[in-house]
């Protein structure tokens, strides 16, 4: 959980506000998985904070939904394609993909369960990155990872 946390205050995913009135909070929750090496021993304990976005209200919180998918028919050209040319292929992986992505509209949520600082219950945080869990959150993803590549 900490270092989840240290991932997403070096992001600056929110910072600390007072509600503004007339808006509402989204939850939030730590999601634990265990990572199973390949000889089947525990390989390491993993905590990611989420929101509980399925309190968000279409038209209010977030506009449309957004799905990338690549079809099957354009994976096996680009693979066919490299082996034909003899070309390299490399497989990546973004370590909380979802937090690059840039907020649109203002979305609030509570502040993550354990992580509350002394004085400051009667905050909550404005995100400024998405979040796993958030409706907007591929899209806002997908948005940055399409204007860098």
């Amino acid at each position: 959980m900490i270092k989840e946390m240290n991932a997403l205050q070096t992001n600056n995913t929110w910072e600390l506000v007072q509600l503004p009135k007339g808006k509402f909070t989204v939850g939030s929750r730590w999601i634990y998985t265990v990572k199973v090496g390949l000889d089947g021993t525990v390989d390491r304990l993993k905590a990611r904070l989420v929101a509980k976005g399925y309190t968000q209200i279409y038209g209010l919180d977030y506009g449309d939904t957004f799905s990338p998918v690549a079809k099957i028919a354009s994976v096996r050209l680009l693979i066919s394609l490299a082996a034909m040319h003899h070309w390299p292929l490399h497989q990546l992986d973004i370590k909380n993909a979802f937090l690059h992505g840039e907020l649109t509209k203002e979305v609030y949520m509570e502040q993550p369960p354990g992580f509350v600082g002394q004085g400051e219950s009667d905050l909550v945080c404005r995100l400024k990155r998405s979040l796993y869990g958030l409706k907007q959150s591929p899209r806002a993803w997908f948005g940055r990872f399409s204007s860098i590549v």
